[in-house]
């Protein structure tokens, strides 16, 4: 046997101990799950199931070390904020960009009227889709709200006691409706403050096309009564 294949052989035999110990599965770090639960501060490798939406922080066991941290699951009424506030900031990103189209391109881009009110479009259709989505809401409450009301109602003419979760769900009921209320009212002025800006900016339009730009500051507070019909 020559020396150079016995030498390839025994290299071989020494890395097949290696290869399977490289291919063993590493086990997961364990780490603790610290949260607040009655004012005291609890901490376990596992996480009970009236932890599982709490606010929590995930600590190593090895280290001792704060590795990440988890925030407590959102309320119905807190997602629908979030949810509002999105809107919110869509709607004023949209105006913002309409606002920057129209400066740079008012007279290069739009040959009429008709063209310019184009640019609108997706703004108006936003805040109406809103609106309609608010009144959906509204009215899906306060079906919901008159009819717990008639339960609690058969439970006081029944001489009962009203329940403690009927009573709870009432009052939600009603804080969403008030809620929903106040939003339909801040979408309905959105639109109409937008009929103004649509109107004050073919104003402009036309004062530029006739080459008698009108002062900005001027425009933007033109009264809405004073606005002219839409063409």
């Amino acid at each position: 046997m020559h020396p150079r294949p016995l030498a390839s052989w025994a290299a071989g035999l020494l890395l097949v101990p290696l290869v399977a110990a490289a291919q063993q599965k590493v086990p997961a770090a364990k780490k603790l799950y610290c949260w607040n639960q009655d004012g005291q501060r609890i901490c376990a490798d596992a996480l009970p199931p009236e932890a599982v939406t709490a606010e929590r922080e995930e600590i190593s066991v090895a280290s001792g070390l704060r590795t990440g941290q988890v925030q407590r699951a959102l309320t119905p009424e807190e997602r629908a904020a979030q949810a509002e506030e999105e809107a919110r900031r869509r709607t004023e990103a949209a105006a913002e960009e309409t606002r920057r189209r129209t400066d740079q391109a008012m007279l290069t881009s739009f040959q009429n009227e008709d063209e310019l009110r184009r640019v609108f479009a997706e703004r108006v259709t936003l805040v109406e889709n809103s609106i309609k989505t608010a009144r959906y809401n509204i009215t899906s409450l306060r079906e919901g709200l008159v009819t717990l009301l008639r339960t609690a109602g058969e439970h006081e003419l029944g001489g009962r006691k009203v329940p403690d979760k009927l009573a709870g769900d009432i009052r939600e009921r009603h804080a969403q409706l008030l809620y929903n209320q106040a939003l339909q009212r801040s979408f309905e002025r959105q639109r109409a403050a937008l009929d103004v800006e649509i109107e004050q900016t073919l104003q402009r339009y036309r004062a530029l096309k006739s080459g008698q730009a009108p002062d900005a500051g001027a425009t933007a507070a033109a009264p809405a009564g004073g606005v002219p019909p839409r063409q």
